[in-house]
């Protein structure tokens, strides 16, 4: 038996309580409580409240005798499986005892009672006991994981649709551009058509580094390469990457922070991808136009990152789960945003690779969302 186990109980039942003080000092050991009943209705409501391994039941007893007892124990469905073991100081004669296996008894116990035998007969309970609780642990951590794995299944084969979706409108994208290129259409012109392709390759290429570096991570196998750099310096870069998408969706963005560095022992590309897809985040899920607020500061042995957006909020269901690789929330028309779920996992998870902690702050649907990064501040003077 664990030591976090709780404890394993039999229930005593005598009408003399000097029986009952033996029975408790003989029974005694690690793990197992003895609860008492002199009457056979303290010992109903008592396996009311509790369960039980074992039931020793006084034969005699005034009122309720043993047998009364456990004729009610069988009838009721919480008490019914309780093994029962009579002790009885009377003739052991073969009508008493077919009466008592009749009851539901599994043994009887003459009295004066050996103690061994009692402790060995005890144990052997106590041991089942033990090993159908086991069971029951262990069924019900094979049902968790069940549930587990069902959800990581319909998880993935979510994750193969969009991914399907995502890399398929691309090709389909960069498949016309060629065929527009052999037929020598007049329809678009060099230039425009070489840009929506590298659009197209630009956009294949982010869902791949984005897995790949979920891949990497996972494995362990990202190292940072970090050097003092100004936080400032990262937030403007990232937004300069994000403009055409901002200035294509109208939105307004502001960004406020102090006038004297930020400074942070970090990665810059890594720091970098974390500001642009905080960012990048509000601003798809954002309705157009929309505002987007990016602040800076320091708190502590902090620097602190925020996001907020005035876009379609997240409900309070779905809240927990957004920083799990693959999980989206509804873009607000009843089907969820493009991407493939794995923009705030990888935040999550490259701010820790940091030492950092990121989180949702607030978030209402229908008014937009604030999400902070903590990042540790350079030590360097």
């Amino acid at each position: 038996m664990t030591a976090s186990a709780d404890p394993i109980r039999f229930l005593l039942v005598d009408d003399l309580p000097e029986n009952l003080l033996a029975l408790e000092a003989l029974l005694k050991r690690e793990g197992l409580v003895c609860d008492t009943a002199r009457t056979g209705e303290d010992a109903l409501e008592l396996m009311l409240r509790h369960e039980y391994a074992l039931a020793l039941l006084d034969v005699q007893m005034p009122g309720m005798d043993g047998f009364e007892l456990a004729e009610f124990m069988r009838a009721n469905e919480r008490s019914r499986h309780i093994p029962i073991i009579f002790v009885t100081a009377g003739t052991g004669d073969a009508s008493r005892r077919f009466r008592g296996y009749e009851a539901g008894a599994v043994d009887f116990i003459q009295k004066p009672i050996e103690a061994d035998v009692l402790r060995s007969k005890a144990s052997v309970f106590l041991d089942l006991y033990e090993q159908r609780r086991r069971v029951a642990a262990q069924r019900d951590e094979l049902a968790r994981l069940g549930g587990r794995l069902q959800a990581a299944d319909q998880q993935k084969n979510r994750f193969l649709a969009v991914l399907g979706h995502e890399l398929r409108n691309p090709i389909m994208s960069l498949y016309a551009g060629l065929r527009l290129f052999d037929r020598g259409s007049d329809k678009f012109g060099v230039d425009e058509l070489r840009s929506h392709m590298q659009r197209s390759l630009d956009h294949m290429s982010r869902l791949i580094d984005d897995l790949l570096d979920i891949a990497r991570i996972e494995q362990g196998k990202i190292s940072l390469r970090k050097e003092r750099v100004d936080l400032a310096e990262r937030v403007s870069f990232a937004l300069e990457i994000l403009r055409p998408g901002i200035e294509q969706a109208g939105h307004v963005v502001t960004v406020e922070g102090p006038a004297e560095p930020i400074m942070l022992d970090a990665d810059p590309a890594r720091l970098k991808q974390i500001i642009s897809n905080l960012v990048g985040n509000a601003v798809k899920y954002t309705p157009e136009p929309g505002e987007i607020q990016i602040a800076t500061g320091t708190e502590g042995r902090w620097a602190v990152i925020t996001v907020a957006d005035s876009g379609i909020g997240i409900p309070a269901a779905e809240q927990e789960r957004i920083f799990q690789i693959f999980e989206q929330v509804e873009n607000g028309t009843g089907v969820v945003g493009d991407g493939l779920g794995i923009g705030l996992a990888l935040v999550k998870q490259l701010v820790e690779l940091h030492d950092g902690q990121v989180r949702l702050v607030s978030s209402t649907p229908g008014e937009g969302s604030t999400f902070e990064a903590r990042l540790p501040l350079s030590t360097a003077g």
